[in-house]
């Protein structure tokens, strides 16, 4: 018989689930502690449920479990991790530590079906959605077994992950609830490449969540060649959708822009941004491009960079420059999804 995995489930349906077993919607409370606060595995350690209890979840529910594959570890400090999942796929997570804060990116998919021409995740194509469970293991994993205090979370690995919309925002709600992980929304930021519907359905969701935008060009045609999604969900539909975002939740959105050496690192290419970054009053995040193993790109040089972001400044666009940690174990931004089982 097919067990079902207790941490896709949200408390609300963990109550309704456990009440067809006439257990009490408490015992749920109790069993989400174990879970995300203690980080347990198995119903047997949950030992202040009764015995009949344990052995009931037990019969009919199993705990997700992702299995750690391979660790590495960069000189600057970062920690990427390669996970394997039930079906035998793999996923790879990355730590990012600078001082007190330690921010864990989060993959959503096997591979990605976008195909953005500078990274690496989707060059073996698309196999599937991450359930809510596989996200939140990854975090599960991070936290309880290695031991790490995680202060940020950000949806930023491998696949898209408003195209996994109802995994992410079942995860999302199990971060955020005090008797789950009880990560504050924000703490946690989603990163799209443009899924417009997704977009408007998540601010729905009424959890204060940041978002950012993977822009990495500010004119359509440049963008339907680097980032295909653009020719499903083109770039002035995209500002579209994010201008309803801001005015409905009041948050300020973060354009992410990766600089490619000779593809959009010109005057040109930075009035465009500047002047999409003004209208929606976004941050920008500039981030280097960071290499992929057959991919011809190359970051600009850091006088190119400078200027860039300089003409951003003078034009009074909040600029920040992304520090691209983990380079030399390819767990840098665009990297992630090349790693081999051993």
């Amino acid at each position: 018989m097919d067990k079902r995995d207790i941490e896709n489930l949200t408390l609300g349906e963990l109550k309704k689930e456990l009440k067809k077993h006439a257990i009490p919607s408490y015992r749920a409370e109790q069993v989400f502690s174990w879970i995300y606060k203690k980080g347990v595995t198995e119903f047997s350690k949950m030992l202040n449920l009764p015995k009949d209890l344990r052995e009931t979840l037990s019969k009919h529910y199993s705990l997700g479990t992702i299995k750690l594959k391979k660790k590495l570890e960069s000189a600057d400090g970062t920690e990427k991790f390669l996970f394997e999942l039930s079906d035998g796929s793999l996923i790879e997570s990355v730590l990012i530590i600078s001082r007190k804060r330690k921010t864990i990116c989060l993959s959503t998919q096997v591979g990605c079906k976008f195909r953005c021409l500078f990274c690496a995740s989707g060059l073996k194509g698309f196999v599937r959605n991450l359930t809510s469970s596989e996200i939140i293991g990854q975090i599960l994993f991070v936290k309880h077994n290695l031991g790490h205090s995680i202060t940020n979370f950000v949806f930023m690995g491998m696949g898209e992950p408003l195209d996994n919309y109802d995994n992410v925002r079942k995860a999302l709600f199990i971060m955020n609830h005090a008797k789950g992980l009880g990560v504050g929304a924000r703490r946690i930021t989603i990163s799209t490449s443009g899924i417009t519907p997704a977009i408007r359905k998540l601010k729905s969701l009424n959890i204060q969540v940041n978002l950012a935008i993977s822009l990495h060009a500010s004119d359509g045609a440049k963008r339907d060649r680097l980032m295909p999604v653009n020719k499903v969900y083109p770039l002035r539909k995209l500002i579209s959708a994010c201008e309803e975002d801001i005015k409905t939740t009041h948050r300020k959105i973060t354009l992410e822009y990766v600089l490619i050496k000779d593809e959009n690192d010109s005057l040109k290419d930075a009035n465009g941004l500047l002047a999409i970054a003004k209208r929606l009053k976004a941050t920008v995040n500039l981030i280097p491009y960071s290499p992929v193993q057959g991919m011809h790109f190359q970051a600009p040089s850091n006088k190119e960079m400078s200027l860039f972001k300089n003409h951003l400044i003078k034009n009074r666009v909040n600029v920040t420059m992304r520090e691209s940690k983990g380079k030399d174990i390819q767990a840098a931004c665009g990297q992630l999804g090349k790693s081999k089982r051993t």
